[in-house]
């Protein structure tokens, strides 16, 4: 056995040169010829780690950091000691997921994050640019050439969060990559809404997960409750005393998509660029507290500089939510305009319909964005398409070209399903004329990027 490598009562450990930062929330050493993915290092430290994955046979493995030998001087104290990974390791446990970069300065943070941007666009699209990540909300100033500097610590942003649910009743997390759910006393990285609810005091025996949403706007939060089969109704009516007077419960059942409620309303109201929206507890909503500004500001920018969005144009907002883009969308192209909104989800776009009733000038339909754009083949001014991570595919993208706008806005929560479909839209015969990158998950690796794509020539 090398001196670097040693076994400890948790499993086999070894000492590795932190390489390169990889897409997906690690970095990239080697060890004995073996790719290993490090969790929670830094690009140039020496560290010990603990291997979490680790087949013979693997191609690679991957490993936490479990004692920093080396430290760059990007690194910070964590702010959560239940996500720390070297502090959870030392107490036999794995830390939870969901601030992976907690280790890390925000500074730095945002570079590694345009890195791994510069990289995927590079090697899945061929395009070569490398743009900066911008920090969101009041706390960002402006710091000369697009660039922003958070004077905040990035938390409390979090509107919505998700918990499971401990064996013996206690909200908790799942650690990274796994089935075990790790007790939790605090969420540093929700709003005061979500942690004044108090849900690690609550006995949830007979509840799996958790949903919460707590709106920016200060309007009355929702838990929503996902039971374990067989759970009565006497169950839940005792975790229902427990929680706050004043805020809504409901049931999820999420393989029938079904919500109950059980005081209150089973939707929140949220509010954004002079609009205010109805979500369902289960509705798609961005989850940093200045996303939806920062989005459909960006958005319509692009739209607006480029001349693409006038009163009387006819654009479509595909994976549509509930009106985000929507209304502001209304507001620009006017009476005399039209909006194709698209969702696939019947609850969302059920919100969608409820949300634009006063604008004629909107269309919502309900349906996957491929069948849609073929069976109502039109032509558009400009397209916005915001989908999930997985991104719009080479099928959708084939399809948008084939409708002939005169620009498209694609919004993206995934460096690497952006860039493949960059890729696709250049194969088309379009370019990337505008790119911006937004740090809206500050201490994960998740960023948000908005693009304007044009035909060439």
């Amino acid at each position: 056995m090398s001196p670097d490598t040693q076994t400890t009562s948790t499993g086999l450990e070894l000492v590795v040169d932190v390489g390169p930062v990889a897409h997906g929330g690690h970095c990239v050493a080697r060890h004995d010829g073996r790719v290993v993915f490090v969790r929670h290092g830094i690009p140039g430290e020496r560290v010990r780690v603990r291997l979490t994955d680790a087949e013979e046979k693997a191609k690679f493995w991957r490993a936490d950091v479990v004692e920093v030998l080396d430290a760059s001087p990007d690194r910070v104290p964590h702010f959560w000691r239940t996500a720390d990974s070297a502090s959870s390791w030392a107490h036999g446990r794995p830390p939870v997921g969901g601030a992976e970069l907690g280790h890390v300065s925000l500074q730095r943070q945002r570079s590694l994050k345009a890195e791994v941007l510069a990289e995927q666009l590079s090697r899945l699209a061929g395009v070569e640019l490398s743009p900066d990540v911008e920090g969101v909300g009041q706390a960002a100033k402006a710091n000369g050439a697009g660039k922003t500097d958070d004077g905040g610590a990035g938390l409390a942003w979090r509107t919505r969060a998700s918990f499971g649910v401990t064996q013996s009743g206690r909200l908790g997390m799942h650690a990274h990559r796994s089935d075990q759910v790790i007790p939790v006393q605090e969420m540093p990285l929700a709003v005061d809404g979500i942690n004044a609810l108090r849900l690690w005091d609550v006995d949830l025996q007979g509840i799996e997960r958790v949903e919460v949403a707590a709106p920016a706007n200060g309007s009355r939060p929702l838990v929503l409750l996902a039971p374990a089969p067989g759970t009565r109704a006497k169950r839940l009516n005792s975790i229902l005393a427990q929680l706050p007077a004043d805020v809504s419960v409901a049931s999820y059942d999420p393989l029938k998509n079904e919500t109950l409620q059980l005081r209150g309303r089973t939707w929140v109201q949220e509010s954004a660029a002079g609009h205010d929206y109805r979500v369902t507890g289960a509705g798609f909503w961005q989850i940093h507290r200045d996303a939806p500004e920062t989005l459909v500001g960006a958005v319509t920018g692009f739209l607006h500089e480029g001349g693409f969005l006038e009163p009387g144009a006819a654009v479509a907002d595909l994976y549509a939510g509930a009106g985000l883009f929507t209304a502001p969308l209304a507001d620009a192209v006017g009476e005399t305009g039209s909006v194709l909104s698209v969702e696939g989800a019947p609850g969302t776009s059920r919100d969608a319909r409820k949300n634009l009733h006063g604008s004629p000038q909107v269309e919502i339909v309900q349906g996957k964005v491929e069948r849609v754009l073929r069976q109502r083949p039109r032509q558009f001014d400009a397209l916005i398409l915001d989908p999930p991570r997985a991104g719009a595919g080479k099928a959708v993208v084939s399809q948008l070209i084939a409708s002939s706008p005169r620009a498209i806005a694609y919004v993206s929560c995934d460096p690497s399903s952006f860039a493949r479909d960059i890729g696709y839209f250049q194969e088309g015969g379009w370019s990337l004329a505008g790119l911006r990158a937004f740090d809206l998950y500050p201490h994960t690796h998740h960023l948000e990027t908005v693009a304007l794509l044009t035909p060439r020539g």
